[in-house]
């Protein structure tokens, strides 16, 4: 991997962390695009580099991360099922992975479960429930749906706030909860693969580590402060369509015989 191609990754981790829009599948095609050999340490890279995307939530919502020891446990149970079922089905996972129909399938079918999403919660565009207003009843059916993102392609952005406007948050707080959802979750696999790479890390590699989180950190902040912006005035069906735009062309890639090195 070349510093720009490392540099293009994390741009692209930094932009769809957090957008409704699943990082995997764009990865998975910007590496195509980029003619990127998959090896042991593309795939570390490209989950260590959520690390930049993770002090993004930091530093934007610090305040909120303040002491706050009802805020952590809620946090902390949402984050349960997704490391128990995650844990559970971790073999399953990765046989998805390897799969880009199940990518370009998922990329289509949450395009439209987005658009629906746009009509049927209208409601709650600016009212709604806060993140202060949850049970913990509540954080667990967070982490449910945060869990249907294991599926490649499925955004964990998206299932998260779909659960959270299903449970009568606004827009806006739901896409914050999502955020703030990531960081135990992103942390637990990015520790998992760093503890891996240190196995086998090169000396060359460091600095393409170091660049790329800080590329995904500038560029995460630029999504998630922009994200919330957008979403406020126009929903989610753009990003519904975008979905199915780049899920038929996973689908015309994979009907023209392309194969993706995973």
């Amino acid at each position: 991997m070349t510093i720009l191609q490392a540099i293009i990754l994390a741009f692209v981790e930094g932009l769809t962390e957090f957008l409704p829009i699943s990082s995997t599948g764009h990865m998975i095609l910007t590496s195509y695009m980029m003619g990127i050999e998959k090896n042991s340490f593309v795939k570390d890279f490209e989950v260590i580099i959520q690390t930049g995307a993770i002090f993004a939530v930091l530093v934007v919502y610090w305040k909120r991360f303040l002491p706050n020891w009802t805020f952590y446990k809620k946090l902390f149970v949402a984050f349960l099922p997704t490391a128990a079922i995650g844990f559970a089905i971790k073999d399953l996972v990765n046989i998805l992975l390897g799969s880009v129909q199940v990518v370009a399938w998922s990329f289509i079918i949450g395009g439209l479960v987005l658009i629906w999403t746009d009509k049927f919660f209208f409601h709650l565009n600016d009212k709604g429930r806060k993140t202060n207003e949850l049970g913990y009843r509540d954080s667990v059916l967070l982490g449910l749906s945060q869990s249907i993102a294991m599926i490649p392609g499925v955004s964990r952005s998206a299932a998260t706030i779909i659960g959270g406007l299903a449970l009568g948050m606004n827009r806006k707080e739901a896409a914050e909860f999502s955020f703030f959802l990531a960081v135990p979750t992103l942390a637990t696999a990015t520790l998992y693969k760093g503890y891996s790479l240190l196995k086998h890390i090169e000396t060359s590699h460091i600095h393409l580590l170091i660049i790329g989180n800080v590329v995904a950190f500038l560029v995460a902040i630029l999504a998630i402060k922009t994200f919330i912006g957008f979403l406020s005035t126009h929903g989610f069906k753009y990003f519904g369509y975008y979905r199915i735009l780049i899920g038929v062309l996973f689908l015309i890639l994979i009907h023209l015989g392309v194969e993706f090195n995973l």
